[in-house]
């Protein structure tokens, strides 16, 4: 079946031999090409005088369809998709590919549910929501997740092409990863959110180019598509329909989904970073438009990513000798990038394309991540916490220490990262323990009308403690080798006798009683993003009803998600509906500004679904409103409707 007649492994030197001059003249002039884009809007800014906040954080609310589709794919699909995915498939098969199942739902919701919210409040930063429904402390808990939570995402992002490149040149990963964010904190801090944008844009097209040339290029060196499947057949890789229901087997189709919809849904649904740019557009219809082409998106790359996995493995069954087994690389998201070279290796440029192409994943997710991180110390704790009164030109001008900073910070945390299982595992797990508590908070307040601040902060809390709980203990349990992972079949007879090569062995598991423990370290990462989000939303509902819930006559309805009406606009039963249509009327019924939203509102304007209307609301409404309650059609009209 294969093209090859003869084949026979690379070492690691013959690999690194092959990366020649001209694929660093490639790799350079991503980076150069990167930091002229940050340059080029640096320059347009200053000679149009328009160097200010929102035009650094928000792209000056002006950006198209085009490269906000772009971005968006490119901001978390990145390195670690393009190395951890083909990894993943190699190793344990292809149910992983049914998270594309997942993605039409997160989106969906995305943009009927989260989005509509945000873009009436028209907000800087998504957590500036969460003083509007709950208070400053709330605000506060949520921005300060994040922040954890970005600069380690960050770290592990980084950490990925490094690896890429010190299997392919030999270039330490330990000077790699500040050229990393070295370039990404020049770009970021000079452009600001434009230049963030079309250098993903740029970097989008290198990630997808680069892919589909190896993919060619090796498909055709396994003997074509029927033998790559017929290989993975034969292996048992195939595997797209495990139904079980063990919360505790790393795959199957319900934690894919299920599981997928959280984890991706703490992504795209409320993270700082994608709720920048949906606001980087003039209209919600083009933020919603573009936010369904990254079904499209994200789908194909994974599908590339997947079937890069699958070509692989076809080609070292063919061999006869897996990599990992035979310590040519010492880690799983090695795998890729040294098949790479194998493939390749003799055609010049396609190397270089293809670390340029790893690079731009992580530059698009850490500029992203760096931006993202400046609206949150500027607009959360500056103005949010501390209320500090800086000019707008001061906080355009603070972008490039602070980008400085969490560059720096983020480089501290990759040293630890070293130490985990798999790029793409580690980056998930993240935002599942962390980004999980985030959207179950922000779920809650847009959700359950009776929520308040206190159930918000206990809920978040508590559901935070419990999956950080479970993700460290799994992973020292997988340190240690407590837990016997199995991974699929991997051939090792074709493997050169000199490198001594045997089947990996694993420690049977501790039977002491500590044992008793180990089930819910060993539940599978897919979940915590779920879990942690529905126990967050559990216990800050019962927390509020425990500790004066809200009074929903008195909220403001903008406050709560389009979804909360539409959940049941299918429940045809009139017994049912019709209740809870009144139930959803009856928000706000009794609503007016208070003092806290009045100074929120300063320097916002709360948007109505009609663009026209919410840019002419009535600003002096805070010399109209005094303290008494009155209706919305007396003083301030909300448009039910909106619900």
């Amino acid at each position: 079946f294969f093209a090859l007649d003869s084949l026979k492994m690379l070492t690691r030197q013959e690999a690194i031999d092959k990366f020649g001059p001209e694929e660093y003249v490639i790799f350079g002039l991503t980076l150069g090409i990167s930091i002229l884009i940050g340059a080029f809007f640096a320059i347009k800014s200053y000679c149009n005088k328009s160097i200010d906040t929102k035009t650094i954080l928000l792209g000056g609310g002006d950006m198209g369809i085009f490269p906000m589709t772009l971005s968006l794919v490119a901001s978390f699909m990145s390195a670690i998709t393009l190395l951890g995915t083909p990894a993943e498939v190699y190793v344990d098969g292809t149910q992983y590919i049914v998270l594309i199942l997942s993605y039409p739902l997160v989106l969906a919701s995305t943009a009927e549910w989260y989005l509509p919210v945000f873009w009436r409040l028209k907000v800087t930063t998504s957590y500036e929501y969460l003083e509007w429904r709950f208070n400053k402390a709330v605000r506060f808990l949520g921005a300060l997740a994040f922040t954890f939570q970005m600069v380690i995402y960050m770290s592990i992002v980084v950490f990925a092409p490094a690896l890429a490149l010190e299997q392919l040149t030999g270039f330490s990963s330990d000077q790699s990863i500040p050229i990393i964010f070295s370039v990404c904190v020049v770009y970021t801090s000079m452009g600001g959110m434009k230049a963030v944008m079309w250098t993903d844009t740029f970097q989008s097209f290198m990630m997808f180019a680069s892919f589909i040339a190896i993919i060619v290029k090796g498909n055709y060196d396994a003997g074509g598509s029927y033998a790559v499947f017929d290989k993975n057949y034969k292996s048992n890789r195939i595997e797209l329909f495990n139904f079980d229901l063990d919360m505790r087997k790393r795959h199957t189709v319900f934690g894919l989904i299920i599981g997928g919809y959280f984890t991706w849904l703490t992504i795209y649904g409320v993270n700082q970073t994608q709720v920048q740019r949906y606001l980087s557009v003039s209209k919600i219809e083009t933020a919603k438009k573009a936010i369904y082409w990254n079904i499209l998106g994200i789908g194909s790359l994974l599908g590339l990513c997947a079937y890069a996995g699958m070509v692989m493995f076809g080609f070292y069954s063919e061999i006869g000798c897996d990599p990992l087994a035979a310590k040519v690389v010492d880690k799983k998201d090695q795998l890729f990038p040294f098949f790479v070279m194998e493939i390749v290796g003799d055609v010049p440029l396609i190397p270089g394309f293809f670390v340029a192409g790893v690079f731009s994943g992580a530059l698009s997710t850490v500029s992203s991540g760096l931006n993202a991180l400046s609206a949150i110390v500027l607009k959360d704790f500056f103005h949010g916490v501390f209320r500090l009164q800086i000019s707008d030109r001061t906080e355009a001008l603070l972008t490039l220490p602070l980008s400085i900073f969490f560059g720096l910070v983020s480089y501290g945390f990759v040293y630890p990262v070293k130490i985990l299982p798999g790029v793409l595992e580690a980056a998930l797990s993240i935002f599942g323990f962390i980004g999980g508590p985030i959207l179950g908070v922000f779920t809650l307040g847009m959700f359950i009308p009776q929520a308040n601040s206190i159930g918000a902060i206990v809920g978040m809390l508590s559901s935070m403690f419990l999956t950080t709980w479970m993700c460290v203990g799994q992973t020292v349990g997988r340190y240690f080798k407590y837990f016997d992972t199995k991974h699929k079949e991997i051939y090792i007879d074709g493997c050169p006798k000199e490198l001594n090569v045997t089947l990996p062995t694993l420690k049977v598991p501790d039977t002491s009683a500590s044992y008793y423990l180990l089930p819910i370290y060993e539940v599978s990462y897919i979940w915590y993003g779920g879990i942690a989000t529905l126990l967050c939303v559990v216990v800050g509902t019962i927390v509020s009803f425990f500790t004066t819930p809200q009074d929903i006559s008195k909220l403001n309805p903008n406050l709560i998600s389009p979804g909360l009406r539409s959940i049941f606009d299918w429940i045809m039963i009139p017994f049912i509906k019709k209740p809870w249509h009144k139930y959803i009327d009856s928000i706000g019924s009794k609503y007016i500004i208070s003092d806290k939203e009045l100074e929120l509102m300063q320097n916002q304007i709360l948007h109505t679904d009609d663009e026209n209307e919410g840019d002419n609301m009535d600003m002096d409404m805070g010399h109209k409103i005094n303290h008494a309650y009155i209706s919305n059609d007396e003083k301030y009209n909300l448009r039910k409707t909106s619900l």
